[in-house]
């Protein structure tokens, strides 16, 4: 089972509040309520993507607009499971070979990604590593000295290189963004991919 989901808010440069749903939407909440002036930005911590929470009302209100929707009646796919249906384009060489496989299309289908995902894990999930960095760097920092030649530096995984680069920059954002940062090389020299 996966671990669940957690998010971290920012007030501009400052984190103020990290952790699961929750946690993270009451610290945010607590914030908020205190009616300080700044940007609020909140971010997916696995994926490095902004969402947007409906902060209004009490902090019951916000968890339970905040709660993931019951399963629609009729909707393909096992939501409870996690599943979703969504569709597929295959040509008819590739549905024929589908419909052949053992347990159905879906196992089939399911089946291949896990393969490919076990080929190389660490540089699969070293690039989602880069991509969640670069996605919340643009968003915090892209008018940042630096910026540009930060982007090159993370992409190359030059570690050295990008910590030289971001180290004038705000303390938190440059926590966060480097937590990435070293898990990336971490997951990539597991791997074999990663020289030195």
């Amino acid at each position: 089972m996966d671990e669940p989901r957690s998010y971290t808010a920012f007030a501009d440069d400052r984190l103020i509040a990290s952790g699961p749903l929750e946690e993270m939407l009451a610290g945010t909440k607590a914030w908020v309520d205190r009616k300080e002036r700044a940007r609020l930005l909140i971010f997916d911590d696995a994926t490095g993507r902004e969402v947007d929470f409906d902060l209004r009302g009490s902090l019951e209100r916000v968890l339970a607009r905040a709660a993931p929707p019951a399963a629609e009646p009729g909707r393909p796919g096992r939501p409870r499971l996690g599943v979703v249906g969504r569709e597929v384009s295959l040509l008819p060489r590739h549905w024929e070979w589908l419909e052949e496989q053992p347990n159905g299309i879906s196992a089939a289908l399911r089946r291949l990604v896990d393969e490919a995902r076990k080929r190389e894990p660490g540089k699969q999930r070293a690039r989602s590593l880069r991509e969640a960095a670069s996605r919340f760097m643009t968003a915090m920092a892209g008018d940042r000295d630096g910026y540009e030649e930060a982007s090159r530096a993370l992409f190359a995984g030059d570690i050295p290189r990008f910590e030289r680069l971001v180290r004038a920059w705000p303390a938190d954002v440059r926590k966060y963004l480097l937590r990435w940062v070293r898990e990336a090389a971490k997951v990539e020299g597991a791997d074999g991919g990663a020289e030195g």
